[in-house]
């Protein structure tokens, strides 16, 4: 199976732009046969844009309905990070489309990042997992994939690929040079992430975007500017695949 990787510069809560800049990515990644492509967390309006509560759309609203049929244009699926409203609440969510434009999968982020996250969103609780290309599949959103009990769990639930939009800045570059494919590698899943680069307010991304295989090895990496990643994703060989879940001692 193919993937691709949407890493950019924030729109700053200009939906319109947000929208401008994937869908040329979408029918790149169309075009080059991937199957979905990732972009990052909160993308829609734009993560550090502190409107958030504003601007912030229900499920299924105008963004999605323009995603939609940007998927059916580029015959590819799409997994994005955005603001959702639901009531009084805001959730930082993302949303997996197929290349028909329909939904099959929709995730509210467990582990909110610092005092500003945990003041504009409410914690999700509930797993998402999903079917891209004949592959279990399962979302998380930044933060998540720094935990191991996130990862482990969806693996111990037949997940073999991570899609994982995030808004990762300054200082936290170990995150993308070590944490991700070591993850991947501890608990033999496919991790595309996708991140932010450049400026946005007083937040400076560290790009690193990835697609980091199940055996630690780093398929297709970013630099610190704009860029589309294409990968194959390799076949899973058990003998190179971790063993920890099973050999976990527990005292």
């Amino acid at each position: 199976m193919r993937l691709a990787i949407w890493q950019g510069n924030s729109p700053a809560g200009d939906g319109d732009a947000a929208l401008l800049a994937l869908e040329p990515a979408l029918r790149a990644a169309g075009a080059m046969g991937a199957k979905v492509l990732v972009a990052p967390e909160i993308w829609l309006p734009g993560y550090n844009d502190e409107r958030i509560h504003a601007l912030a759309q229900p499920r299924g609203g105008p963004w999605t309905q323009s995603l939609s049929q940007m998927c059916r244009n580029a015959a590819c699926g799409i997994v994005v990070g955005y603001a959702e409203r639901a009531g009084e609440r805001v959730y930082n969510s993302a949303v997996a489309l197929d290349a028909t434009g329909s939904e099959v999968a929709h995730y509210r982020k467990v582990q909110l990042y610092g005092p500003r996250e945990k003041r504009l969103y409410v914690p999700g609780d509930t797993y998402a997992i999903f079917d891209v290309g004949g592959v279990k599949a399962g979302l998380l959103i930044c933060y998540d994939i720094e935990f191991s009990t996130h990862v482990g769990a969806l693996a111990a639930l037949g997940v073999q690929v991570i899609l994982a939009p995030t808004a990762n800045m300054q200082p936290f570059v170990h995150v993308v040079r070590h944490t991700v494919p070591a993850m991947a590698a501890n608990h033999g899943v496919v991790i595309a992430y996708a991140n932010f680069c450049g400026v946005e307010g007083d937040l400076t991304y560290v790009g690193g975007s990835q697609i980091a295989g199940p055996h630690g090895e780093v398929l297709a990496l970013a630099g610190e500017g704009p860029v589309l990643l294409i990968a194959d994703l390799p076949a899973r060989d058990a003998g190179r695949l971790s063993t920890q879940a099973a050999d976990l001692r527990r005292i």
